[in-house]
């Protein structure tokens, strides 16, 4: 009868470990109770510890295997140290209306210690394989967990009527540059709980990696989500109440009947395009997904992949807007702005700079643009030509790049370019950690004798500090805060702006410059001078080059 029960647990084991979906955990437990009662045993306990010093302080975790009447002070300990130094203890204790436990009893008993310890450890791999494979290093679950997630889904009919929103925490950067990495990854946490909560045990709240993360719940609570999104308290220390706003911006997909689902590939080709429109901003902190948005993922990919064969073939071209001085009327300098030939066609810069902007590619295209006007340039000397100063922006992705001062001389010398006829055009910066590198750059341009000038002054966030800490030679102001006409409240704004740039030393240039009347303003507000279609719009290199008269 021993035999056959021991025989009866193997084989519960051995179908178990084949996969075999109609038995559980119960069925063990009961062949377990058969052989307890046979062998005398009133009760199994467990104890498992992670290192053998959690031992010593008995801290672990402690359950019972099975249960058959009351012990005595009778106890049989068999105690298993794993490779990893965790610790496994049974306690067999001895029946208290049974016979006491002979040698073919303990020997019994031991033998049924090693099965059920290979049982336990077998059991506790498989869950550990499940956890890494549903859940990152950090104890989020991840991506293979929500896939399982959307085919249950599936298989329940529950997927209409759901929604998938995949979003990124703003300016968490901030966060951890104030309250450092550890309470950030607090806040992370405390963030995804408080969606979990929201969207229940029908949802499902999933991190992709860093602050990103999906999540699927029902179109019901939609309001209540994006209101999460919004902004929402976060705690960092329960203790002091501390805590702070997180927001998020988010791409959102709405399932309803007509939506076909083959795999999650089907769900996620549409929403992170979304939420990288949401990213963006260019539409709102929460996007929901549209045909629009896939086209537009279409167009980016495209001029992703053109770039290269754009560069190679100098398919991009110099066009240059000129500068004026609004007394004289005199060309005093020009921009030199990236227009794209393409397949006989010229692009528009908003159909390709954003994307580019998206990523390194567009300081390839500005190291580009700045050697072929340095070549125009020096054509033009040797021409012997009146040169104008040119100017030409630069994107902030530069910031990164630690040689960047090394990179922008080396082309300039290399076509044999006097210093000062380029004027490097940098815009407002919003970290202090990119006001640094701005700082070194524009310091260091200066000392080779290149002009600076700030970009785009008045669109942003501008700073004051901005201007007053970098040695800039120009100040070039946003058509934003140009007065349309003298009855334009930003008339005050503009007269001083230019009053205070010309105190400081600097240039002043107004850009989008387009009608009399504001060449007039420029004039009694003492701006000298202006960019914009009043004057001339960009034209091409050969139609600019005839603007620029030759030395006598």
């Amino acid at each position: 009868m021993y035999t056959d029960v021991v025989n009866n647990i193997l084989e519960l084991i051995r179908k178990m470990y084949s996969m075999d979906k109609s038995l559980d955990a119960k069925m063990i437990e009961k062949s377990m109770n058969d052989v307890c009662h046979m062998l005398n045993i009133g009760l199994v306990e467990v104890s498992i510890y992670q290192t053998m010093r959690a031992e010593t302080l008995d801290k672990g975790d402690k359950h019972f295997i099975c249960r058959d009447g009351e012990c005595d002070d009778e106890v049989f300990i068999r105690r298993y140290v794993l490779d990893n130094a965790s610790v496994i203890i049974y306690k067999f204790y001895h029946r208290a209306d049974a016979e006491p436990w002979s040698d073919f009893y303990r020997s019994s008993i031991k033998l049924v210690s090693d099965i059920v310890f290979v049982f336990n450890s077998r059991e506790r791999l498989r869950q550990l394989a499940d956890r890494f494979a549903m859940c990152d290093p950090y104890g989020y679950r991840n991506l293979s967990f929500f896939a399982i997630f959307i085919d249950k889904a599936v298989m329940s009919g529950k997927l209409e009527n759901m929604a998938v929103a995949f979003f990124n925490l703003k300016h968490f950067q901030a966060v951890n540059n104030q309250f450092g990495r550890k309470i950030g990854d607090v806040v992370i946490k405390e963030f995804s709980n408080g969606l979990s909560q929201i969207v229940g045990d029908t949802g499902v709240v999933c991190r992709v990696g860093g602050d990103n993360f999906i999540t699927a719940y029902h179109s019901d609570l939609m309001d209540e989500v994006l209101s999460y999104f919004s902004g929402t308290a976060v705690i960092y220390d329960r203790e002091l109440g501390e805590r702070v706003n997180v927001s998020a911006s988010a791409g959102v997909l709405v399932i309803d009947k007509d939506f076909v689902y083959n795999d999650l590939s089907d769900i996620m080709d549409k929403v992170m395009p979304t939420a990288n429109v949401a990213k963006r901003g260019e539409q709102g902190d929460v996007v929901f997904y549209n045909k629009e948005i896939i086209e537009g993922r279409d167009k980016v990919v495209y001029v992703q992949q053109q770039f290269t064969t754009a560069i190679e073939q100098e398919e991009f071209l110099v066009y240059y807007q000129p500068k004026f001085n609004v007394f004289t009327g005199e060309m005093v300098g020009a921009e030199a702005l990236c227009r794209w030939l393409h397949k006989g066609c010229i692009v528009p810069p908003s159909d390709f700079i954003p994307v580019l902007e998206q990523d390194m590619a567009i300081c390839k295209l500005d190291f580009y643009m700045l050697d072929h006007l340095c070549k125009d340039i020096r054509r033009w000397l040797n021409e012997g030509r009146k040169v104008v100063r040119i100017s030409f922006n630069l994107s902030r992705k530069h910031m990164m790049d630690i040689d960047l001062l090394e990179h922008l001389m080396e082309i300039i010398d290399r076509n044999n370019v006097p210093h000062e006829y380029i004027e490097v055009e940098l815009t407002e910066t919003t970290t202090d950690v990119e006001f640094r590198d701005l700082k070194r750059v524009v310091g260091g341009l200066r000392d080779t004798g290149v002009c600076t000038s700030v970009d785009d002054f008045g669109i942003g966030y501008s700073s004051l500090n901005l201007i007053k800490e970098l040695p800039w030679k120009v100040l070039k102001i946003d058509k934003s805060i140009l007065p349309v006409n003298s009855e334009d409240e930003r008339s005050v704004m503009f007269k001083y702006v230019v009053a205070m740039a010309k105190e400081m030393g600097l240039e002043c240039i107004a850009e989008g410059v387009e009608t009399d009347e504001q060449v007039d303003i420029l004039k009694k507000n003492g701006c000298d001078f202006a960019q914009g279609f009043r004057f001339a719009r960009p034209m091409p290199m050969d139609e600019f080059e005839k603007k620029l008269t030759y030395n006598e």
